[in-house]
């Protein structure tokens, strides 16, 4: 008989700030409250257009710009579910550098569930299912929740 305890269902959300990524955290959080879960919730980053010029830039640059990207990502789970402690269900909120759709497939890895927002951040605002979306529903190693709208149901 295995006396280890089992890890409770543990739910990716993908996180860019948008109102459809904030829906989707709300939506991850109250599911894996249902079900005794925890969440991780995932901002996935590249620098800047610009820097991708002919000079690299500096480590302080990239590291100055990850803690941008770590505390964007605080701020959209805040303003989600409102500031500070006493979430509830456990919540682990990580910023990878990476093409979203690439860093949520990575983090969806054993995971019981994939949360996305129907759209995000995206150029082509008129489309049903953005291209991260898309591609996680496609190729996510774990069922993919979408959420369409925002908090107010648009």
């Amino acid at each position: 008989m295995n006396n280890e305890a089992a890890a409770p269902p543990r739910i990716v959300v993908g996180v860019d700030g948008s109102e459809h990524s904030k829906a989707a955290v709300r939506w991850a959080v109250n599911q894996a409250k249902l079900i005794g879960g925890a969440v991780d919730a995932v901002l996935a980053w590249d620098l800047p257009t610009p820097w991708h010029g002919l000079v690299s830039p500096s480590e302080k640059e990239t590291n100055d710009y990850a803690e941008r990207m770590r505390t964007a990502l605080d701020r959209a789970i805040d303003e989600a579910l409102g500031p500070g402690p006493g979430r509830p269900v456990p919540l682990r909120a990580t910023a990878v550098q990476g093409h979203p759709a690439a860093v949520l497939i990575e983090a969806a890895e054993g995971a019981d569930l994939l949360v996305v927002g129907n759209r995000g951040r995206g150029e082509i605002r008129g489309t049903l299912l953005g291209s991260v979306g898309m591609h996680c529903v496609q190729h996510a190693p774990c069922p993919v929740v979408v959420i369409r709208g925002s908090a107010d149901g648009t």
